[in-house]
């Protein structure tokens, strides 16, 4: 197949994805509640600045604008609407959220727990978008006092013994928040988009 064909075929496949996307909606108090509930429970975070936007039922996004979804839904109506505010998290099929890198950052003054530091060489890994195992992370850093505060226990390394954490971490260098990773029982899977991975030197 040609370029010209391929690219018709996507624009094709773009407008049928545009024309099904649901509409936007602003959570409500209480549905805003149950999302810092959640936060709570996986990060430590007791609140989230501004309104919560949803597209769908699972990606959200922060808005500190003015307007309401009243409207919001008429300039739908005109336009096409992809995002209103920055994109901050994603809710799971489990019911986990999923924080975006943005989003850590944004909340990162108050994630208190399941946060792992990295150090310079397991940083080029984790921004080419690859995953890490917990092995290395036990052979390339110190167990900082927040990642002992956050498992309960102190002292010894991931792998020397510590419980190792389950499901969404944080992952930081030198205190900078650097998105979501997913726990498992011998490595951490990255979440970081493709288009923002650091690209292998040519």
């Amino acid at each position: 197949m040609d370029w010209g064909r391929r690219y018709n075929l996507l624009l094709g496949l773009l407008k049928i994805q545009k024309n099904k996307m649901t509409p936007l909606k602003i959570l409500n108090l209480q549905e805003k509640k149950e999302i810092e509930k959640k936060l709570n429970e996986q990060f430590g975070v007791d609140s989230i600045p501004g309104k919560i936007v949803m597209r769908g039922n699972e990606r959200l996004f922060l808005y500190s604008g003015s307007l309401d979804e009243k409207e919001i839904k008429r300039l739908e109506v005109a336009t096409f609407i992809e995002r209103i505010g920055i994109y901050f998290a994603k809710i799971e099929e489990n019911g986990e959220i999923r924080l975006s890198i943005e989003g850590t950052q944004i909340l990162g003054k108050q994630i208190k727990k399941n946060t792992i530091e990295i150090d310079e060489k397991l940083l080029e890994q984790w921004m080419k978008g690859s995953e890490i195992l917990f092995e290395d992370v036990n052979k390339n850093i110190t167990v900082g006092s927040e990642i002992k505060n956050s498992l309960g226990v102190g002292g010894r390394g991931i792998g020397g013994g510590m419980e190792k954490p389950k499901g969404f971490v944080i992952i930081k260098y030198k205190g900078e928040f650097l998105g979501t990773g997913k726990a498992s029982e011998e490595k951490i899977s990255n979440f970081i988009p493709k288009n923002r991975r650091l690209r292998e030197k040519s």
